[in-house]
């Protein structure tokens, strides 16, 4: 061999390690997109901590893991309206949403139902408003003239169905409540009626619960003045831009998670940290109709107009 064909093979060799030092390492030819983390986001349902909520689900995601293989990141969003914008804009895998939540990203095409949580045979929660024991009202009528917080704009039982509530009673909320306070969450309702800010407080009963196992509440402490109608459980969904297999996976972890003997009651948990019976990943759709029917009482202009109420002082 001469020197020139020498001379040759050489660059041929540098100029392949070259183009493998360039190429990003992508790991074992078989690793596929399931076999990645899951990016999953928590809508802030107590008050945005990261401690909170994520303490509720990691629970249940360890448990999908420990059958399945697959591995999330939990995280949770600054707001309700942020884990929209992360479904649609592929920075979500799956989220725990509110009703309204999963509708508006339903909408947009960015999300499909996973699954729903079920405890004693129901998939349901309900909104309430609350006032301290002290407080005269018994009924919605009697909240005219008086303060009251509100959750997240985009919160189901903290936001949309107290206000709907409001206006079932007969009551403008924006002309006949003394003060409106939007406060981002349930927990910070509970805390703003607690301290006297405000003397109602909208906010669901999971949350309220929440509150009372944590010490945060005393019983007795606080009266519930008006509940609402069922309204479906806060859902688990996911992107719709994932793979038929990964969805199917997912699925199938949830439908069967009652019944891994690897996994104890204890890690099936839904909103609010509670322990749920199972997950229903067959829970119809069409379910969710109520809630939309429900939003479209509480619409843009109306909510404008709270926000306005909400911004003086």
């Amino acid at each position: 061999m001469n020197r020139s064909t020498l001379a040759v093979i050489v660059a041929a060799i540098l100029l392949v390690i070259g183009l493998l030092l360039l190429r990003p390492w992508q790991g074992p030819a078989d690793q596929s997109a399931a076999a990645q983390a899951l990016q999953v986001l928590l809508i802030p349902a107590d008050g945005g901590t990261e401690s909170g909520t994520l303490a509720d689900y990691r629970p249940l995601f360890g448990a999908v893991s420990r059958s399945t293989g697959m591995k999330f990141d939990l995280a949770v969003a600054q707001s309700y309206g942020a884990v929209v914008e992360a479904l649609c804009n592929a920075r979500a895998d799956i989220a725990f949403v509110g009703p309204v939540v999963y509708l508006q990203a339903k909408e947009r095409g960015c999300a499909d139902l996973l699954a729903v949580a079920v405890i004693d045979g129901e998939s349901e929660y309900y909104s309430g408003i609350f006032v301290t024991a002290d407080n005269p009202a018994t009924t919605l009528g009697d909240l005219k003239g008086q303060r009251m917080a509100l959750g997240d704009v985009n919160s189901t039982t903290s936001f949309i169905y107290p206000l709907a509530m409001l206006k079932a009673a007969g009551l403008d909320p924006v002309a006949d409540l003394k003060a409106i306070r939007v406060v981002g969450s349930h927990a910070n309702a509970v805390a703003a009626l607690l301290q006297g800010h405000v003397d109602a407080a909208g906010m669901s009963f999971e949350s309220y619960d929440k509150a009372v196992r944590e010490g945060i509440v005393e019983p007795g402490r606080l009266k519930v003045i008006a509940r609402s109608e069922p309204v479906p459980y806060p859902p688990l969904v996911m992107n719709s831009r994932l793979s038929p297999e990964v969805q199917a996976r997912l699925r199938a972890a949830l439908e069967n998670i009652g019944a891994d003997p690897e996994i104890s009651p204890e890690m099936i948990r839904g909103y609010g940290g509670k322990q749920v019976d199972g997950y229903d990943t067959d829970f119809p759709a069409e379910n969710f109709d109520a809630v939309a029917r429900t939003i479209a009482m509480v619409d843009d202009r109306m909510k404008a107009a709270i926000l306005a109420r909400a911004a003086e002082r």
